[in-house]
């Protein structure tokens, strides 16, 4: 099983037209922004001794973040190029990268079985815009990847990221750059219901220990100069 060609393709081509620049990616924030809080929430249910993986890593911002608080760091995105970017601005080697389609069982099994075991795995913004055929194939690489040991950070963009988006795309001169990239190469943000995510991390086996509301922080700003940031809701998951 994988994803459906449209979709990868889709990721492909925006990776392959993102300069290694940091930030041209809308999501790409600084990591004080984003992995440095969400770390926040999520160390008091974890174990610090586990490896952690960034599933959709993207260029590897957040991952290479990680692996400075982690002993060991792996970022996997189903996107070639974005993979390539990734290992590139690695130049530490403090992190590792390559390319995975959460999709495929047997990969995500074999990732988990014989490489790395129990893992603490960090998934900002990937179910909300995956196919609605493969969200529950995510969710439950979430859980393969967890196994008896490991907790997950996951926090999806809730409905109302929706509007946020359109009053930015409604700015004089219309959407930024950044934004046009999206909607360009039919990336297709908040599309998942608010309770769907609950919903599928439930069917895959996983009990939640800890939840909230938050902001994720865009690299785009408002025409007054508010920075870009998008609702969502977090989840801190695993077994018991």
């Amino acid at each position: 099983m994988s994803v459906s060609d449209q979709y990868s393709k889709a990721w492909e081509g925006f990776w392959e037209e993102t300069s290694d620049v940091p930030g041209e990616a809308i999501w790409d924030s600084d990591p004080a922004l984003t992995a440095a809080p969400h770390l926040a929430l999520f160390a008091p249910h974890l174990d610090p001794t586990l490896p952690i993986v960034d599933l959709g890593c993207g260029n590897g911002t957040q991952t290479r973040f990680l692996a400075t608080r982690f002993p060991r760091a792996l970022g996997v995105d189903l996107s070639r190029a974005a993979v390539e970017h990734a290992r590139r601005a690695n130049g530490a080697g403090s992190a590792e990268f390559e390319q995975l389609d959460l999709v495929d069982t047997e990969a995500v099994r074999a990732l988990h079985g014989r490489r790395l075991g129990d893992c603490n795995v960090y998934m900002r913004a990937v179910i909300h815009q995956s196919d609605p055929q493969d969200r529950a194939a995510v969710a439950e690489a979430v859980a393969e990847l967890v196994g008896a040991r490991g907790r997950a950070f996951v926090a999806e963009l809730r409905g109302r990221a929706k509007e946020v988006l359109q009053e930015a795309a409604r700015r004089p001169g219309g959407p930024s750059r950044k934004l046009q990239r999206v909607f360009a190469h039919g990336l297709r943000p908040a599309e998942v219901a608010d309770d769907e995510v609950r919903e599928l991390l439930g069917a895959a086996g996983l009990e939640l220990f800890a939840e909230g509301d938050i902001d994720l922080a865009m690299e785009d700003f408002h025409a007054d100069g508010r920075r870009v940031e998008l609702p969502a809701h977090w989840f801190v998951t695993g077994r018991k």
